[in-house]
């Protein structure tokens, strides 16, 4: 299992009905947005390996999540900008070493040894595999 993958078994992993929706009619679509009025996150269905859709999406509230993660942590961690806290948070090796096969993972082209801008590049771009594959994460962190 790749690093990506295992970060987003770990938050996912702590969903629950409060911070998942089915899809309803469209497999696109999360069934109900959020109380703070944040519209549907469109999820595209993940196919099979005949390339027919799979069962319907589900979305996840990872800011909720992740939000309740930290509140509960006697760090201060702020997942929102830091992905060494992000990693932190779930329980993650956030060493150097780490963090430098994550970009790997993620393809980065940039200087491995810029831990700055690499983490930085990190984290945005774990936030926008997180979105793609059913998590629903706040649209200021993914621009």
């Amino acid at each position: 299992m790749g690093l990506l993958s295992n970060l987003m078994s770990k938050i996912f992993s702590h969903s629950s009905p409060a911070t998942t929706a089915t899809s309803g009619a469209s497999a696109a679509t999360a069934a109900a947005p959020s109380a703070a009025g944040a519209q549907p996150t469109r999820v595209p269905a993940p196919a099979t390996p005949t390339g027919a859709p799979a069962a319907p999406a589900r979305t996840v509230d990872v800011a909720a999540i992740l939000d309740g993660l930290a509140a509960n942590n006697p760090e201060k961690l702020d997942w929102k900008q830091s992905i060494v806290d992000l990693m932190k948070l779930v329980g993650m090796d956030s060493s150097f070493k780490a963090r430098k096969q994550l970009a790997q993972e993620l393809n980065y082209t940039g200087d491995p040894n810029d831990s700055a801008s690499m983490n930085v590049w990190l984290h945005k771009q774990v936030l926008i595999k997180i979105s793609e594959n059913g998590g629903k994460v706040p649209e200021e962190l993914l621009r």
